[in-house]
C-alpha cells in the first residue's frame, strides 16, 4: 500500500499523533510522517522507544485520544518497562497503539542481530498480554485491522500492536529530505582517522553503516579486522568502550559513534564523564540522520554535543567540518587526556555497493579479545 492510503485510514480513525524511532522495514512511512508533520498530524522524533511510549501516554492524558508509538522490533524489548509499569491496565491503564517493524521474521533472510528478536517478536507481545495483528498489504483489509486495534486499545484501556512486515509499504520519495553540505562523508572521515592512528588503539564502532565502512577499509588496507563492530544494541557502543577503557587503562580506546546513537543513550555521556577514563576518546559522526534506516532526520541539528559532553564531565570537546580541521583535532586528541569528544560534521548517505562484515559477530569478538590480550 502507499503512504497516502495508510494515512487516510489513520485519519478516518482520528489517529493523528505519532512518535518513535525509525525502522527500515517501513522507512517510507517514516519519511511520510516527517513530511506531514504539522499538516494534519504530529510526528515526534523520539530519542528512544521508551520516550515514545511516554510521549504517547502523555498525549492520551491530555487529549483522551489514541497515540501511536512506532519502532523496529529491537525496540520492543526496550519498551517492556514503560509498557508494564506505566501503560498496563494494572497501573495507569493507558491505551496506545504500537507500530512495530518485523526485522528477522522467521523464514526470511536477515542480519544476525535481528534473528533472535525476529523469533520472539510475537511471543513477547503474547507474554505482555498485548493483542496484535499483522498489517495486511490489501488496503481494505488494512483498514479493518487498524480499526479493530484502535477499538481493542480503547475498550481495554491498554496497548495494542500492529506488526509491519518488510515490503508492505510502497516506496515514497521524501519532500523534506535532510540535506547536508559538508566536505567529508562519514567514510572519508573514518579513513582519515584510521590513517592517522598507529594501530595500537582499540576501536569500538556503532551499529549500522559506520561499522560496515570501518570493516571494509580494514580489508582494503590489508589489515586484519580487529575492531569491535556493534552490529546491534544501538546507542551502546560508548558504554562498551567505557568498560574496556576502565579495564585496560594503558590502551587508548576510541569510539566511532553516530548522532542518533548518542542521542538514544545520552546518559552514557554522564557515566563516562563521572568515571573519567583518561584513555577514552569519543568520536561522533554527525550527519543529522538515521542513515541506516533510510536517512530519516535526527534532532541533532538542535543539540550542542560539545556543551553536553563538557557538562557531563568530559575533559574536552570539539567540532570539526573539514579534513584539515579533523587532522589538527586528531593530533591534539592523541596526546591529550580523556575523556574527550570530537564531533565530525559529515554528509548523510553511503556507497551503494557498501557491503557488510564477512566475518560473524562471534569471530569479530574473538579477534577483538585476542587483540586486547596482546598488551
Amino acid at each position: 500500500m502507499n503512504c497516502e492510503d495508510l494515512w487516510n485510514i489513520f485519519r478516518k480513525n482520528d489517529i493523528t499523533f505519532f512518535t518513535g524511532v525509525p525502522d527500515s522495514t517501513f522507512k517510507s512511512w517514516m519519511s511520510f510522517l516527517n513530511d506531514m508533520h504539522g499538516e494534519g498530524l504530529t510526528n515526534i522524533i523520539a530519542c528512544n522507544e521508551c520516550e515514545a511510549i511516554a510521549a504517547a501516554a502523555g498525549f492520551h492524558l491530555a487529549s483522551g485520544k489514541l497515540g501511536v508509538a512506532y519502532m523496529q522490533n529491537a525496540g520492543e524489548g526496550k519498551i517492556v518497562n514503560p509498557i508494564t509499569s506505566l501503560a498496563d491496565p494494572e497501573v495507569y491503564s493507558i491505551p496506545l497503539l504500537l507500530l512495530i517493524g518485523w526485522r528477522g521474521e522467521p523464514g526470511k533472510s536477515d542480519e544476525p542481530q535481528h534473528k533472535k528478536m525476529g523469533r520472539v517478536t510475537l511471543p513477547i507481545l503474547e507474554t505482555l498480554e498485548i493483542p496484535y495483528r499483522i498489517l495486511p498489504e490489501d488496503i481494505d483489509e488494512a483498514a479493518s485491522v487498524i480499526a479493530e486495534m484502535k477499538k481493542t486499545a480503547l475498550d481495554n484501556h491498554a496497548p495494542a500492536a500492529i506488526i509491519i512486515k518488510k515490503g508492505t509499504m510502497e516506496k515514497y520519495e521524501a519532500r523534506k529530505e535532510c540535506k547536508t553540505s559538508y566536505e567529508m562523508s562519514r567514510e572519508d572521515a573514518i579513513k582519515a582517522i584510521i590513517d592517522c592512528l598507529d594501530g595500537s588503539e582499540a576501536i569500538v564502532s556503532t551499529t549500522g553503516k559506520a561499522s560496515r565502512e570501518l570493516f571494509e577499509y580494514r580489508v582494503a588496507k590489508g589489515d586484519t579486522p580487529r575492531d569491535f563492530y556493534t552490529v546491534g544494541s544501538m546507542g551502546c557502543c560508548a558504554s562498551i568502550a567505557l568498560g574496556i577503557a576502565l579495564q585496560k587503562p594503558d590502551k587508548k580506546v576510541f569510539v566511532f559513534d553516530g548522532d542518533g546513537a548518542v542521542i538514544m543513550q545520552m546518559g552514557a555521556l554522564a557515566t563516562t564523564g563521572h568515571y573519567k577514563p583518561k584513555n577514552f576518546y569519543h568520536i561522533v559522526f554527525d550527519n543529522q540522520s538515521y542513515d541506516s534506516t533510510g536517512g530519516q532526520p535526527t534532532i541533532s541539528d538542535t543539540i550542542n554535543f560539545e556543551q553536553v559532553a563538557v557538562a557531563c564531565g568530559y575533559v574536552s570537546a570539539k567540532t570539526v567540518e573539514t579534513k584539515e580541521q579533523l587532522m589538527s583535532a586528531l593530533d591534539l586528541m592523541k596526546v591529550a587526556e580523556g575523556p574527550s569528544m570530537l564531533i565530525i560534521k559529515v554528509n548523510k548517505g553511503a556507497r551503494k555497493d557498501l557491503g557488510r562484515p564477512t566475518t560473524t559477530p562471534i569471530e569479530n569478538k574473538e579477534a577483538f579479545m585476542a587483540f586486547l590480550e596482546k598488551d
